[in-house]
């Protein structure tokens, strides 16, 4: 049976359809997903994503540890802001991409659900003597704000004024309805917002004031469109234990220069030698929609295949990733039930806020 999330009543309370996500009982929609994707790029949407893991590292020698752990610069990152990497296999293949914060007294990492148990004991089985690491995931809630009117509605509940101001991937400790709250500056739908990390009894407290202050619900399909459109990647999608991070488009994210990592000399040697295959933007020409899996073709030859496809509502048209040979240069279409369907190459990510 899936597992709910302390918001799971407030779902159903406001009509929120309810499916089966990575195991959790999580609402797919309300309105409509079209709906609920226009009023997150016009306003601002609120998604549960107390799925999410979290999880602790701490001692003295956590940092290095991490730093051993992720492709991106651990060191460089000072309290009050975040970093975003890849962590990889031996190999160079994903094993899931990340988000840490430093805290006063550890590392706080947060990573994708459905990789919690596969992450920390990843984590934990490399840690070395002195380094704790903690699956810390029902500690918390989480509720992402994202929106252009998402800073209103923080300030609108009581947030001050220096949470409100934080910047892209800024965070911190804030009092936030007489709590004290971590609230993150960061997001997963190409709009500024606020990811707000807070006890699971304070949640359905926080929820309602988001929603008084004029917020709207927004459920996964939306989460999922919004992502899409923005060109951010998911894992099982544009990353996987069989693609890694330069093959993805990360290639900011790892830092090849810095000492040894895992999956780093895989890394090294994938660049040197000249990517096979890498994630690319298509405009499907047509209105077949492109979906995970469909087969992509140069000059009638297949040469690689969509990671993610779909409309973008802001766009109005049919887009989709994929990852594709580097040396396919002929006039590309996508195999979508059986039929050649035109496809250009198209700039990535596909929207970006202005």
């Amino acid at each position: 049976m899936p597992e709910r999330t302390p918001l799971y009543d407030e779902h159903v309370r406001m009509g929120g359809k309810m499916v089966d996500f990575a195991g959790w009982e999580l609402p797919v929609q309300y309105t409509g997903i079209l709906e609920e994707h226009r009023f997150t790029r016009s306003d601002a949407g609120i998604f549960d994503v107390s799925h999410m893991g979290e999880l602790h590292v701490s001692g003295a020698g956590a940092q290095e540890f991490l730093q051993g752990m992720l492709t991106n610069d651990i060191s460089r990152v000072n309290m009050g802001r975040a970093v975003y990497s890849p962590m990889c296999y031996e190999n160079g293949g994903t094993v899931d991409d990340l988000i840490v914060y430093p805290q006063p007294d550890r590392f706080f990492v947060v990573v994708n659900a459905a990789n919690t148990d596969k992450d920390y004991e990843w984590l934990a089985a490399h840690a070395p003597a002195g380094v704790k690491v903690e699956n810390m995931s029902r500690a918390y809630a989480q509720i992402a704000l994202q929106g252009p009117s998402a800073r209103g509605a923080l300030r609108a509940v009581g947030g001050e004024e220096a949470a409100v101001a934080l910047p892209y991937y800024g965070c911190g400790f804030f009092e936030l309805l007489g709590k004290k709250t971590f609230i993150t500056a960061t997001g997963y739908t190409g709009e500024r917002g606020f990811e707000i990390y807070l006890p699971p009894e304070n949640a359905p407290a926080l929820w309602r004031a988001l929603f008084a202050a004029g917020a709207k619900p927004t459920g996964l399909g939306a989460r999922d469109t919004l992502r899409f459109e923005a060109s951010l990647p998911l894992y099982g999608h544009e990353l996987s234990k069989d693609i890694t991070p330069l093959e993805a488009g990360l290639d900011r994210f790892v830092k090849l220069e810095k000492p040894d990592f895992i999956g780093k000399n895989a890394l090294v040697r994938q660049k040197e030698q000249g990517l096979k295959r890498r994630l690319t933007g298509l405009h499907v020409q047509s209105r077949a929609i492109a979906r995970a899996g469909c087969e992509v073709l140069s000059d009638g030859a297949v040469c690689g295949y969509v990671t993610s496809g779909g409309v973008c509502p802001t766009l109005n048209k049919n887009m989709a990733l994929a990852l594709v040979d580097t040396g396919a240069q002929g006039d590309f279409s996508v195999l979508v039930r059986g039929k050649a369907e035109p496809a250009q190459v198209a700039q990535t990510p596909f929207y970006k806020h202005t």
